[in-house]
């Protein structure tokens, strides 16, 4: 089955990564922590200079939605079938960023804020990595660049996810794409990002939640989104089950995706819930997790796109999360040698 020209649309928070492998005294100095994602307080953001100024940095196009988005694309090949809409500065960062994530075929469409674009501090340690994201311009996302500029690309979409991220940003953008795919039978997306955005973002999320088809999530974010929901269990395969059975506006039955780092993926569908092998890896061979989830729902979307059932999308999220681990960042080789 071909993908068409931007038939796979993400939007979110794009960040500039910075990325550096550095000692586990400078998370400990921030009072950050391994395997975690935050925003960027006032004590935070002294660290992007600092690691610029005392590590070997990597620049990489990120945030959790525009990883996933070039993934999928690196997956499909050369031929344009995504695109990818957020905010970013008027800077030299902006201009990175772009190169960076349209250089595998992607065609971003940004709106240009008048701060900073935002960026990323990715902090690794050894197999671990911690993010602080300072979303600067990220969170500036103008609903009339939605409505003016990037509208049709919503239109030409055949698959449209977004990160649970983008609800810090603007909500009404969110629910005004979700509504639009439940009437066209567009295939809506989201992820339920981390923990905090469950907690604190409660309420965005469950009426974004309405127009999902599809929701992804980790153990810890649907372990806190259960706890936030008053599930009443920390029973993975109940929460997916009860989360799948959330308000819906479509009569499109709701598929939730629960990863598990290096367990089984559990995905509940058509009415049960069932586990699905990643790829083991040896010590030796992982480099760093970052952007491993991200991978994993890319490789979903490119099979969904390729029009495969939830097993062959399940193979190629695993693929493309098995690639991902084995570099540093989220990047990968210049083709992939994954067989749809």
């Amino acid at each position: 089955m071909s993908v068409g020209a931007g038939h796979i649309l993400g939007m979110g928070n794009p960040l500039l990564d910075i990325s550096a492998t550095v000692k586990p005294e400078l998370l400990e100095k921030y009072g950050l922590k391994s395997n975690d994602a935050i925003l960027a307080q006032d004590m935070h953001k002294p660290i992007y200079e600092e690691i610029v100024k005392d590590y070997e940095v990597e620049y990489i196009a990120g945030g959790a939605t525009q990883n996933s988005i070039r993934v999928a694309q690196w997956m499909l090949g050369k031929e344009p079938a995504t695109a990818y809409i957020g905010s970013v500065g008027k800077d030299e960062y902006a201009d990175t960023l772009a190169k960076k994530a349209s250089e595998g075929g992607t065609t971003v469409e940004y709106f240009k804020a008048d701060v900073p674009t935002g960026t990323c501090a990715v902090l690794i340690t050894g197999e671990d990595r911690s993010l602080v994201a300072n979303i600067s311009a990220a969170e500036k996302y103008d609903p009339k660049h939605l409505d003016e500029v990037a509208w049709k690309h919503v239109e030409n979409a055949k698959i449209v996810y977004i990160s649970g991220f983008f609800l810090t940003v603007s909500p009404p953008s969110i629910n005004k794409v979700g509504k639009y795919c439940s009437e066209n039978d567009t295939t809506f997306m989201m992820n339920l990002a981390a923990e905090f955005i469950c907690q604190f973002f409660k309420d965005p999320l469950v009426e974004a939640l309405k127009y999902c088809d599809i929701v992804f999530g980790n153990e810890t974010e649907f372990a806190k989104f259960s706890e936030v929901m008053e599930f009443g269990t920390t029973d993975l395969h109940e929460i997916v089950k009860k989360t799948a059975a959330l308000e819906k506006v479509s009569k499109k039955p709701r598929t939730v995706i629960c990863t598990q780092g290096p367990l089984a993926t559990i995905i509940f569908a058509e009415g049960e819930s069932k586990e699905y092998p990643i790829i083991t890896l040896t010590k030796e061979e992982i480099v760093d997790t970052n952007g491993a989830g991200d991978a994993w729902v890319g490789g979903f979307l490119a099979g969904l796109a390729k029009g495969k059932n939830i097993e062959e999308c399940a193979k190629a999220a695993a693929y493309s999360a098995k690639t991902i681990i084995m570099r540093s960042g989220c990047t990968y080789p210049e083709e992939s040698e994954f067989k749809f």
